[in-house]
């Protein structure tokens, strides 16, 4: 945010911009980090609505990768055609999303109305067809998990380079909180399958709230996804868990006689 705010300087409007997205940003992360009071959707929505607000676009749109069907699937809408667009999957590689979710590559598009590579077929259902489109890929552990997309500035004007920097920083919050989401959901299913299934309604609230508060710490998120990483060594082999048993038993060792 450093970064930003240093190329703006000297010019009052570009530096109330950058003061609001650092505002904007700070309101989606302390969002993401009391998730008690704000839901997964809802944080997703505020993430969009903040870039469309702050970027002065017309719309903006969220999707996600189904990895099942190789298709994106749109999470958040707001703006322009947004009820209607929401029942429409992208094919990957289809569209501008499309393309952003195969190579991961940010793409600013001019004149999208009669670009080839707009996913026409869709604007032309919903009625609307933008002339200028800005994408970004959302990245979680090197992978492509879906696109932040934002149609036409209010300006009239295309997007520029700055405004793809400024874009990623948003699909980066989006990131966090999808992630933080899937975890939280996975720890509560891993739960139920422990416990049997046979859950009461009360049992399984609690199992819930306490995978909430497990995926709220740190700490124990830490200690989630090392544990997920287990039954993967496992399955390796017998010498490949050996030598990791091996491994963490050395380190851990190392770490007792470190606190003595």
């Amino acid at each position: 945010m450093a970064t930003v705010e240093a190329s703006v300087s000297g010019n009052p409007d570009d530096v109330r911009f950058a003061a609001s997205l650092r505002e904007a940003l700070g309101v989606a992360e302390t969002a993401g980090a009391i998730g008690a009071r704000v839901t997964h959707a809802e944080l997703l929505q505020m993430i969009v609505a903040t870039a469309v607000h702050v970027l002065r676009a017309r719309a903006g749109a969220l999707l996600l990768v189904d990895e099942d069907t190789e298709e994106l699937v749109f999470e958040v809408a707001v703006g322009g055609s947004a009820d209607e667009v929401k029942q429409f999957r992208v094919p990957v590689g289809h569209g501008i999303a499309g393309q952003v979710a195969v190579t991961g590559q940010p793409l600013a598009v001019s004149g999208a109305a009669e670009d080839p590579r707009a996913a026409t077929d869709i604007a032309d259902r919903v009625g609307y067809r933008p002339e200028s489109i800005l994408c970004v890929p959302l990245f979680y552990d090197d992978e492509v998990i879906g696109v932040l997309e934002l149609l036409d500035k209010e300006s009239g004007t295309s997007f520029t380079a700055e405004d793809i920097g400024s874009l990623s920083l948003f699909a980066n919050q989006a990131a966090v909180a999808i992630e933080h989401s899937r975890v939280r959901s996975s720890l509560a299913a891993l739960l139920r399958d422990v416990l049997g299934g046979g859950l009461d309604r009360t049992l399984e609230s609690d199992a819930s709230a306490f995978a909430t508060r497990v995926s709220e710490d740190p700490t124990s998120r830490d200690a989630l996804a090392l544990a997920q990483l287990v039954p993967e060594i496992a399955n390796a082999g017998e010498r490949e868990a050996q030598a990791c048993r091996t491994i963490l038993e050395a380190f851990v060792g190392y770490l007792r006689t470190r606190r003595q």
